[in-house]
Order: structure tokens, then C-alpha cells, then sequence
């Protein structure tokens, strides 16, 4: 079963999706014949490197969200972060760009590809924890070229990529195709190019979606719209 995931190092509800999706996958006696792969995608691609500005003001400013129901979403979506395990931290966040990022995991997936490592989703899960968790640039490049020799890239291979035009039309590519298939935000899910999952659903859903995919023959994509939260560009919700 081939599993597309697009999804943006910038989406609080990528991270929480990406645990409650695994959680399904470990619960499904065919994981091993799963193969999940990680697409690129923006939420905003006009940020600068780093900005000035701390998670809230940006929603407030950029996005033009009222502060109490910014405050609001960012204190529900910690709960629901630490409900997977996770520990977010918005007052250490740096808002950033993540074209960089997303070139480096582009990076990582084609390695991979090559020799059947695993760099990719070992970065993926890195980059994520360093924005929500850590209170790290993900737009630096000394902090994304340390965490791709972390995951098993070539430091001169990981500082190439940053930059690399080759890979930013990968990244360009897969923000294309996802709005080809009428993506609007993330975290969202293809199965086997038959089921459109969109937000961050329940790992019981997930689990559906897996079971129901084995047992059936293709179909077009079909877009499960449950009570899963995204984010989109103009917020998360």
C-alpha cells in the first residue's frame, strides 16, 4: 500500500497528525507492507528566513486572527499535542520560512531512495521537534545542516541542498500536484491513490482508512473530511 503525506514543517496539527497516524500503522497487521512517503508543502512561502515576529503576533498580524482566539487555538492545540506525547513550546517557537527545510527533506527522500535508508522520515520527525519542541530555526541553515547529518546525509551533501534549484522544483512539484488533487491544507493523506484524508483525524480513523483500502479494489480519491484539524493559508483551525 503507497501512502502520500503532504505536509508542512510549520503545521502544528502535521505533527500531531503524523503520531496518531503512526499509532494507526502500528496497529495494522500490514505494515510492513506499507510505504509512506513525505511531500512537501507550504504554508506560507512569503516568510523571510526568521522573522521578528513570535507565533501569536504572526497569526495576529499576518493572518489577521483576533488575539484571544489565537490564544485560544495555541493553548488546544498543546493539549492535544500532549495528548500524542508531545511538548509544545509557542513561547520559544521561531516562525520561519521552511523552503529551505522542505529542499533538505527533498534531499534526504532521493538518498534514501538510492540505498533504501531511512533518512527521510528520521529528519522529518527532527525538523518537526525542533520547531514545536526546541525553540530552533528550522529556516537556519547550521541548525537544518545539523539535523541532516544527524539523519544520515553528508554535511556537504545537506549545505548543497539548502539552495539547490534541482530540489526546490521537487518541493514546487509536490505543492503543485497537491493542489491538483485540490489540497487545501495539512496534514493530508492519500492511500494508495484511492482515499483523501484530510487533518489530523483520529488513529482510529486512520485505522479504518488502512483496513478499508486493503479490502477494496481502486476507486477514484475519495476525501474523508471528519472532525481532523488543519492548517491552511490562511490559519490553522
Amino acid at each position: 500500500m503507497d501512502i502520500q503525506i503532504w505536509s508542512d514543517i510549520a503545521c502544528p496539527w502535521c505533527y500531531i497528525g503524523k503520531r496518531r497516524f503512526e499509532r494507526a500503522l502500528e496497529q495494522f497487521p500490514q505494515r510492513d507492507q506499507v510505504t509512506v512517503t513525505w511531500r512537501s508543502f507550504q504554508l506560507d512561502p512569503t516568510l523571510p528566513e526568521r522573522s521578528d515576529l513570535d507565533e501569536v503576533d504572526y497569526l495576529v498580524e499576518r493572518k489577521g486572527m483576533p488575539r484571544e482566539a489565537v490564544e485560544q487555538m495555541m493553548g488546544e492545540v498543546v493539549r492535544q499535542a500532549a495528548g500524542e506525547g508531545l511538548k509544545y513550546d509557542f513561547d520559544s517557537l521561531v516562525v520561519a520560512n521552511s523552503r529551505r527545510a522542505h529542499r533538505l527533506l527533498q534531499a534526504a527522500k532521493r538518498a534514501d531512495a538510492l540505498d533504501g535508508g531511512s533518512r527521510g522520515p528520521a529528519l522529518k520527525e527532527a525538523l518537526l521537534s525542533a520547531h514545536f519542541e526546541h525553540g530552533e530555526n528550522t529556516g537556519d541553515a547550521e541548525v537544518l545542516v545539523r539535523h541532516g547529518v544527524a539523519a544520515g546525509l553528508a554535511a556537504d551533501d545537506a549545505r548543497a541542498a539548502l539552495d539547490s534549484d534541482d530540489l526546490d522544483a521537487s518541493v514546487e512539484a509536490d505543492i503543485r500536484e497537491a493542489a491538483e488533487i485540490g489540497v487545501r491544507g495539512v496534514p493530508f493523506f492519500v492511500f494508495d491513490n484511492r482515499y483523501g484524508v484530510s487533518g489530523a483525524q483520529p488513529t482510529e480513523l486512520f485505522l479504518e482508512v488502512l483496513e478499508k483500502v486493503r479490502s477494496e479494489k481502486a476507486s477514484p480519491i475519495i476525501t474523508v473530511d471528519g472532525a481532523g484539524e488543519a492548517c491552511g493559508p490562511d490559519g490553522c483551525a
